[in-house]
């Protein structure tokens, strides 16, 4: 767990309109069909507990179905309201409000987890990746999407010197604040910084350009996407990742220990109130809703 005094820069959807902004009725079909492709690859099919980070409206949740139970995190309430509107009523979804840098769960909680259009937006991702990887169990994995900086029209641009930063240079680029392209080199050292095994990469939406979009069917660009995956050559704009914790395949923490206190890792109880009390602590976490608000305690809100 990340110590209670770190804070790095946290992007805020809260309040934002993305679902129908920028993917409802976007052009962005293929994209979509393009990364349930690559993820419907990577992600074990079956598993207990699966975590999706940045879940947003549960755009991809529908691919969990093989899991028993599924936890949406987003750091914006309202992004997990809608997907409580999108998903319906379920008691396979948990929702919760809180950061990847101090997530409220129990070491080994999760046998899967997976992060897609997220990391893009993370400023200190070793530290982020870290903080996942000790809540997957040994045997578990870690599906993650990045954006790539190098791609073939940043290559192209930057020969030509229309861009001047260098797309094989291993550091980030923050185009716009708090949104980053990563190499994908850097993005696997983070990982195996972590702890994890890398076992595969895949080149992601290598067909993202607007004029084939509109005059080629979605079908026929998303089955030219999956065939390109399968060459590994990562010059696309979009990465997926396949990390796996080492170790024989260990069962995940049981439902009643999956919560812990963000801040120092303490048990939670319930009060009267149905919030989560730390019993280190005292800190208090609301439960409103449906949705485990661990963005801050109750008396800091």
């Amino acid at each position: 767990m990340a110590p209670p005094d770190s804070h790095p820069p946290i992007c805020d959807y809260e309040g934002s309109t993305y679902r129908t902004d920028f993917w409802e009725g976007r052009g962005r079909d293929y994209e979509d069909r393009a990364e349930r492709i690559a993820l419907r690859k990577l992600l074990p099919p079956r598993g207990r507990r699966l975590l999706e980070l940045g879940a947003g409206f549960g755009r991809l949740t529908g691919e969990y179905a093989g899991y028993d139970q599924v936890i949406l995190l987003d750091y914006s309430r309202t992004q997990l309201k809608q997907a409580q509107e999108y998903l319906g009523k379920s008691d396979r979804y948990i929702y919760v409000a809180a950061d990847v840098y101090h997530m409220p769960f129990r070491a080994s909680a999760f046998d899967a987890v997976t992060m897609v259009r997220v990391l893009h937006h993370i400023a200190q991702i070793e530290e982020a990746i870290a903080e996942i990887q000790r809540i997957i169990a040994p045997g578990g994995s870690f599906i993650l999407e990045h954006a790539s900086k190098r791609h073939l029209k940043s290559m192209v641009r930057y020969w030509l010197r229309q861009q001047t930063w260098n797309p094989f240079d291993p550091a980030p680029i923050e185009f716009v604040e708090l949104n980053f392209d990563f190499h994908p080199d850097h993005v696997q050292r983070a990982l195996r910084g972590a702890g994890f095994s890398v076992k595969r990469r895949l080149p992601v939406s290598l067909l993202r350009i607007p004029t084939l979009k509109e005059h080629i069917p979605v079908g026929v660009l998303a089955g030219i996407d999956g065939l390109f995956q399968e060459t590994g050559l990562l010059v696309t704009p979009s990465v997926f990742v396949q990390a796996k914790v080492p170790g024989a395949p260990s069962p995940v923490v049981p439902a009643a220990d999956l919560f812990a206190c963000p801040r120092c890792g303490g048990n939670l109880r319930p009060d009267a109130e149905g919030n989560l009390v730390c019993e280190n602590d005292g800190l208090r976490w609301q439960v409103r809703d449906g949705i485990y608000d661990f963005k801050a305690p109750i008396d800091e809100d």
